[in-house]
């Protein structure tokens, strides 16, 4: 694989995303269920997508955690539940939707540290 000509280089403004953005988008943006390209796709590390390509929005993840929640009380699961995040843009807005549904379904829930992030 040849190397890339900036490597080492600081990244330029058109190589960055729009945050604000980008979070907006989480929780404005609808997947279409009908639609294959919205839907939920998970990866080595966890759920892959973008909220600007209706993959990564809040829908998802509120379902993501009651589907939990609901396995969870099905199979009589009562410990604590243990919640990361990650540095993603989208981390700190998935996480609070994450605590929301499971503090509704009264799962005990464990985090890291002083708002800190997983390893």
């Amino acid at each position: 694989m040849a190397i890339h000509n900036r490597a080492g280089q600081p990244a330029q403004q058109s190589d960055l995303i729009n945050v604000a953005q980008l979070t907006a988008q989480y929780y404005v943006l609808k997947p279409e269920a009908g639609n294959a390209e919205h839907a939920v796709k998970f990866g080595t590390s966890g759920h892959r997508g973008s909220a600007a390509r209706h993959s990564f929005n809040e829908p998802h993840i509120l379902a993501i955690a009651q589907a939990i929640a609901e396995e969870r009380a099905k199979n009589g699961i009562t410990g604590p539940c243990y919640v990361g995040k990650d540095t993603h843009a989208l981390s700190e807005p998935a996480f609070i939707s994450v605590l929301e549904v499971l503090a509704a379904n009264g799962v005990d829930v464990i985090v890291q540290e002083n708002n800190g992030f997983t390893p």
